[in-house]
C-alpha cells in the first residue's frame, strides 16, 4: 500500500469511528448519563463542550466561532505537512501520525460546524438525528464527548477525571506517534 492510500486510509477510518461513536451516544444517552463497561474504571458518560480542552470556554459566541475557523486553518497546515511528508517519502509511522491527528481535528470540527443544525437538544432527552427543531447554529455546535477513565475515584479526588471522545485519541496517539518517530519526523539538517 502506498503511503498516500495508508494516509487516506488512516484518516477515513478514524474519522468514521469517531463520528459514529459520538452519534450513537448522542442519540442513545441523555446529557450526563453513564455506563459502566468495566470495572467501575472505564465508562461512557455522555458530556458536550464548546470544543475546547476539559469544557474550557471563552469570548461566547464569538469565541467559539474564532475556535472554529483558527481549526479550520489549523487543519489546512496540517494537510500541506502531511502531503509533504508524503511527498519526501518520510517514514510511515510519520504518514499514520500525521493522519490521526488530522482525523482529530476533522471529527472535533464536524461537530462544533454540523452537529448544531442536525441535532436537537440533549438536555432530559435523546437527541434527534436532522431533528426539525435543532439546537444551534453552523459554526456552533457542541463537541460530544463519551470516555471516561476515572482510575481513582475518592470521596474528594478523581485520577484521571477528563472525559473525551474519539477525535481526541487519535490527536494523542498521533503526537505520541509523533515523539516516538521525531527523527524521522524531524530530521536535524544535516552539516556540511
Amino acid at each position: 500500500m502506498t503511503k498516500k492510500n495508508t494516509a487516506i486510509l488512516t484518516v477515513l477510518i478514524a474519522i468514521l469511528i469517531d463520528q459514529i461513536s459520538k452519534i450513537y451516544v448522542k442519540t442513545h444517552f441523555t446529557l450526563g448519563e453513564e455506563v459502566v463497561v468495566f470495572a467501575n474504571w472505564f465508562k461512557i458518560h455522555f458530556t458536550e463542550n464548546n470544543g475546547m480542552a476539559w469544557g474550557f470556554e471563552f469570548g461566547g459566541r464569538a469565541g467559539k466561532l474564532f475556535l472554529t475557523l483558527f481549526r479550520l486553518i489549523a487543519v489546512s497546515g496540517i494537510v500541506y505537512w502531511l502531503i509533504q511528508s508524503i511527498k519526501k517519502n518520510i517514514h510511515s509511522g510519520v504518514i499514520i501520525a500525521i493522519s490521526l491527528i488530522l482525523a482529530g481535528a476533522v471529527g472535533n470540527i464536524i461537530d462544533s460546524v454540523f452537529y448544531g443544525v442536525i441535532f436537537d437538544s440533549s438536555h432530559g432527552q435523546i437527541a434527534t438525528l436532522f431533528a426539525d427543531i435543532p439546537y444551534g447554529e453552523l459554526f456552533h455546535g457542541k463537541v460530544v464527548d463519551m470516555l471516561y477513565f476515572p482510575i481513582y475515584e475518592g470521596e474528594s479526588f478523581t485520577f484521571f477525571n477528563a472525559i473525551f471522545n474519539g477525535a481526541d485519541s487519535w490527536i494523542t496517539i498521533g503526537v505520541a506517534l509523533l515523539f516516538i518517530y521525531n527523527k524521522y519526523a524531524f530530521p536535524k539538517e544535516s552539516e556540511a
